[in-house]
């Protein structure tokens, strides 16, 4: 029996980008697809429900140069994290009716040629779309950056910035549950009354009300810094290493306010990491991922409990994805930023 062809629905690069990107940079286009894998082939074939928009997706809109990871193709749809129904399998580990979560291609159903590099979905009773965000790499990369990268102890210092978003405000409600003392900053007022009332951080401000970060971090943290979980660099980072505590921590994990810039910044404080002993590490979460079952034997509870609480930012449909995702470089989300794309 001949397979079914269906219309796909696909966000495309038009070509790579350079400064800020633009809604035009991306392009809705649709194809077709075949509901079914290829003869004696081991790929999945999947119903992508749920995209992730994360900040690290614009270094892959711009050609990247001596880099690890590969670039988007222009006139090819973009990929990212996402969570997925198995429409159809040629590996044994995958059947069709499976929940799943991985990287994805930007369109309604993918041809995923890796599948070993997905995780299965055990867990039903939370919003799916979790698997995008708390639950996913976003939750992947808090936990690592947060408890292996920093080693924290009850009572110290933790300064999270961009913390409104789906990585920081993991990071401040586990810091609050080790028992340390959290400050937030973020870019807007709704955003800085979500950190002190919803995720429930000791403090929090707006960066863009504040002429000097340095002295903004002097108010909060009179002490100095035990911990920084750095998602933005530039200004905030040269302000911080000012501010770190001798033997500080701090988890390189993005620098959001440099992705955009055809010249990066400079840090003109380094030599604060000689003095003080600070010790500053980057990290990526997929090195982390073999302690997946790890994570969720710790956060599964606290989401059932409430103890976790977690915010999305939810655009609905495939051709919403593009304001989405350049959305995220102005600060327009409240929370993680997901793309519906079905429900089921």
């Amino acid at each position: 029996m001949a397979a079914v062809e269906v219309s796909n629905k696909q966000v495309v690069l038009r070509d790579y980008v350079e400064g800020f990107p633009k809604d035009s940079d991306l392009q809705v286009t649709t194809g077709m697809v075949r509901l079914s894998v290829p003869e004696g082939s081991n790929a999945v074939l999947v119903k992508n429900l749920y995209l992730s928009c994360d900040p690290y997706m614009r270094n892959l809109m711009s050609k990247l140069v001596g880099s690890d990871i590969e670039s988007f193709k222009p006139g090819s749809p973009i990929a990212g994290y996402g969570v997925c129904k198995v429409i159809d399998s040629g590996h044994p580990n995958f059947k069709k009716g499976d929940l799943v979560w991985g990287i994805t291609g930007w369109e309604e159903y993918s041809l995923i040629t890796a599948p070993e590099t997905f995780f299965k979905i055990k867990h039903t009773d939370v919003p799916l779309s979790y698997y995008t965000g708390l639950l996913g790499m976003p939750g992947m990369t808090a936990y690592a950056g947060f408890f292996k990268v920093c080693s924290p102890k009850k009572g110290e210092t933790v300064f999270v910035s961009a913390a409104s978003g789906a990585v920081g405000q993991l990071v401040g409600q586990f810091a609050k549950s080790t028992g340390c003392y959290v400050v937030g900053s973020a870019g807007s007022k709704e955003k800085v009354e979500l950190l002190k009332n919803k995720f429930k951080f000791d403090d929090a401000f707006n960066y863009k009300e504040e002429p000097d970060q340095d002295a903004a971090l002097k108010r909060y943290f009179p002490d100095g810094i035990d911990i920084y979980f750095e998602n933005v660099g530039g200004k905030m980072l040269d302000a911080v290493l000012l501010n770190m505590k001798p033997h500080g921590r701090i988890a390189a994990c993005g620098m959001v306010s440099q992705y955009n810039l055809k010249q990066p910044e400079g840090v003109h404080n380094l030599f604060q990491i000689v003095v003080k002993r600070i010790r500053m590490e980057g990290f990526v979460a997929f090195e982390y991922y073999p302690q997946y079952p790890e994570y969720l034997e710790m956060v599964l509870p606290l989401i059932r409990e409430g103890k976790i609480v977690y915010v999305e930012d939810i655009a609905e449909g495939l051709t919403s994805g593009p304001a989405a995702l350049v959305g995220l470089f102005s600060g327009k989300n409240v929370g993680k930023q997901v793309v519906a794309v079905a429900r089921e």
